[in-house]
């Protein structure tokens, strides 16, 4: 598994990186609370639920002062082509060359279908508004995933 998997109180990595619509910059969200989460693919079907439930659940979480932000190692063309398809509306972003999903310990080895592979761990990081870990789950499951962050950061 991933060397750097992060815990609560660990100071969350500052990164931009490319998205479908410009760049995104952790540090410029500093007095917000951030959803960070990694997924493998856009436009398979566990993301997808994955995404859509994020979808469904922006304006509470929104309203909670937490902002949404997708990862993968999906170009910005298909990252667009995803949210269109979708209807997804938080910032979707591209890590292509998997250095994100690696400093936050969503890359490395995993189970998949009893086989070891090597891949993107489905992973969710909150960072609070001072630039800290507020939260770390790592190998989460797709369906069911946004109601039990919900309930872990007693968000109704």
């Amino acid at each position: 598994m991933s060397e750097n998997r992060l815990s609560k109180g660990d100071a969350a990595p500052d990164f931009t990186a490319t998205t479908d619509q410009g760049t995104f910059t952790l540090s410029e969200h500093r007095g917000e609370h951030v959803i960070l989460y990694f997924y493998p693919a856009a436009m398979t079907p566990g993301c997808t639920t994955q995404a859509c439930d994020f979808r469904d659940s922006l304006s509470a979480l929104n309203a909670a002062g937490y902002t949404v932000v997708g990862i993968s190692k999906d170009s910005p063309e298909k990252l667009a082509e995803f949210r269109e398809k979708e209807g997804l509306t938080f910032t979707l972003v591209s890590d292509e060359d998997k250095s994100l999903q690696e400093t936050y310990g969503a890359w490395g080895e995993k189970k998949n279908y009893g086989k070891t592979v090597v891949g993107s761990i489905r992973s969710t990081v909150v960072v609070d508004p001072e630039g800290h870990v507020e939260l770390a789950q790592y190998n989460v499951k797709a369906t069911g995933h946004v109601a039990k962050l919900r309930r872990d950061l007693k968000i109704d």
